[in-house]
């Protein structure tokens, strides 16, 4: 246990001997083994698009025009 502060590892020492004797006590005992399963198959992540076609990019909906911009566009075309 790496801790720069001795007083928290000795605080926790006598937690830590009452987990060990239990741990003892467990592997004693007649059922008390395990069992080594297979290890866990983990899905790899895709693999990183850093290059997109542009054929493929969606088309975006613009976006629409602010009140101030309309009526500033009513203004232009009632000039006219």
């Amino acid at each position: 246990m790496i801790s720069l502060n001795l007083n928290a590892v000795r605080a926790k020492q006598t937690e830590s001997d009452e987990i060990a004797a239990a741990m003892a006590d467990f592997w004693k005992r007649p059922g008390g083994s395990f069992k080594e399963l297979p290890t866990a198959r983990m899905k790899p992540r895709p693999a990183r698009r850093d290059w997109i076609d542009p054929e493929t990019v969606l088309k975006r909906r613009p976006k629409p025009i602010s009140a101030a911009d309309r009526k500033a566009l009513r203004k232009m075309a009632d000039a006219l």
